[in-house]
C-alpha cells in the first residue's frame, strides 16, 4: 500500500512540471527604431538643413515628405533601406511633414512623423550677372555679380563662397569688390579664346550676413570667342585691329581734343547701337554752353563716361591727322560700320597717347586698369 501511494505522488509531481512549461510565453520581438531630423515641432529650419530618416533594427518601407498643402517633396530611400533623405531644397517659411514607415525582421510595421517649419528671412537678395547664359564674349570681359538693392549688402566673404566659377582650361583668377553690392571676377591676363566658363550662384537657403538670405540660385555657361583687340594711338591718329594675334586692318581715327581728351587705358566693349543720340548734357555740358546733341551711326560703347567708337563723317578730314572729338574715337562711315559688325561685348580697345587721364577702374569695365597684385587682394 505504501509503494502504491508513492507512485501516485510521483506521477502527480511530473504532471505539475509539464503543465508549467506549457504556460510560458514566447519572447517579445523588438520594434525598429526610427530617428528623424529635424525633430518634430522644430521651427526656423534652414532650407539647407538636412532632412533625413534613419532606421535601426529594420528597413524603411515607405517615406514621404509633404508640404502644408499635401504636395510631395522629392526624396530617396537608400538602396539598403536603412535611411532616407530629401532630394531638393525646401522653401522659406513653409511647414513640412515627414512620415516614415519601417518594419523589422518580424512584427508589424511602425510609422513615425515629424512636422517642422522653415525660417522666414528678414530680407532676401537676388544676384544679377554679366555675361548671361549662352553668351559668347571677348577676351576682356569680366564676370560681374550685383546683389540687389532691396536688401542689406551681403557679407563679402560669404558672398564669394556662394559663387563657384570653373573654367576650361583652368586659369588664375580672383574677385574684386567695386562697392558693397558689386563684385567682379577676372583672370590675371586676358582670357584665352575658346575658354568655357561655368558659373554656379548657390545662394538660395544661405545666410549671407546681416539677416540677408539668398533669393534664388543661378547657373550660366558662356564662352570666350576670338581675340579681338583694337589699339588706338592718339599721337599717330591711327587704330590697328588685331584678330587672334594678327593685324587685319589699320585705319585713321580722331580721338578727344585737348579740352575733351579720351581716357588712356584698357576699355572693354559694352554695347552696340545702330544709331545713338550723343548728348553732352548727360555729363553736365548744356548745348547752349558749347555742348552738342547729335545722332551718330554705328556706335559701340566702351565706357559709361560717354566714350564710343562711332561714325563721324564731319571729321573725316581730321581723322589720321588731329584729335577733334569730345572723347570718342571718330571714324569714317565705312570703317565704323566694319568695326560695328566685327566687335562683340568683351572685346578690348586699348587707348594710348590721348593726352588725357587714365580710365577709372569703375568706369564701364575698367577692370584691367587695376594691377593684378591689387586686384588679387580683393578690396574687401
Amino acid at each position: 500500500m505504501l509503494a502504491a501511494g508513492l507512485v501516485v505522488l510521483l506521477t502527480a509531481g511530473c504532471s505539475g512540471v509539464a503543465g508549467g512549461q506549457k504556460d510560458q510565453q514566447a519572447p517579445e520581438v523588438a520594434a525598429p527604431t526610427v530617428r528623424m531630423a529635424p525633430d518634430n515641432g522644430a521651427k526656423g529650419v534652414s532650407p539647407l538643413d538636412p532632412v533625413t530618416a534613419k532606421v535601426d533594427g529594420g528597413e524603411i518601407v515607405r517615406a514621404e515628405l509633404t508640404n502644408a498643402d499635401g504636395g510631395p517633396v522629392e526624396g530617396r530611400i537608400a538602396d539598403d533601406g536603412k535611411s532616407w533623405k530629401v532630394g531638393q531644397k525646401l522653401g522659406y517659411d513653409r511647414t513640412y511633414t515627414l512620415s516614415v514607415t519601417a518594419k523589422g525582421p518580424e512584427g508589424p510595421e511602425i510609422t513615425k512623423q515629424s512636422t517642422f517649419t522653415t525660417l522666414s528671412p528678414a530680407a532676401q537678395t537676388y544676384v544679377s550677372m554679366i555675361p548671361l547664359d549662352g553668351d559668347t564674349v571677348g577676351v576682356g570681359q569680366p564676370l560681374v555679380f550685383r546683389f540687389s538693392k532691396n536688401a542689406p549688402a551681403p557679407d563679402k566673404k560669404k558672398a564669394e563662397q556662394a559663387i563657384d566659377i570653373r573654367t576650361e582650361p583652368a586659369v588664375e583668377g580672383a574677385f574684386y569688390w567695386f562697392n558693397s553690392r558689386e563684385v567682379h571676377w577676372r583672370p590675371k591676363e586676358y582670357w584665352e579664346p575658346g575658354t568655357t566658363i561655368d558659373v554656379n550662384i548657390d545662394v538660395y537657403g544661405r545666410e549671407l550676413g546681416d539677416g540677408v538670405w539668398g533669393e534664388a540660385d543661378r547657373t550660366a555657361t558662356f564662352h570666350i570667342g576670338d581675340r579681338v583687340v583694337l589699339k588706338a594711338d592718339g599721337a599717330s591718329h591711327q587704330m590697328s585691329v588685331e584678330k587672334n594675334g594678327k593685324i587685319i586692318r589699320t585705319m585713321p581715327v580722331s580721338l578727344g581734343k585737348p579740352d575733351f581728351p579720351s581716357n588712356n587705358g584698357v576699355h572693354v566693349v559694352m554695347a552696340h547701337h545702330r544709331k545713338y543720340m550723343m548728348d553732352s548734357s548727360t555729363y553736365g555740358l548744356p548745348v547752349d554752353e558749347g555742348g552738342y546733341r547729335t545722332e551718330v551711326e554705328w556706335a559701340v560703347r566702351i565706357s559709361n563716361g560717354g566714350e564710343f567708337l562711332h561714325a563721324a563723317p564731319w571729321s573725316v578730314a581730321d581723322q589720321g591727322h588731329r584729335n577733334v572729338s569730345h572723347g570718342c574715337i571718330n571714324m569714317s562711315n565705312e570703317n565704323a560700320e566694319w568695326i560695328y559688325n566685327l566687335v562683340k561685348k568683351g572685346d578690348v580697345v586699348e587707348i594710348t597717347n590721348s593726352g588725357g587721364p587714365d580710365l577709372r577702374s569703375w568706369d564701364g569695365f575698367g577692370d584691367w586698369q587695376i594691377p593684378w597684385s591689387q586686384w588679387k587682394a580683393g578690396n574687401r
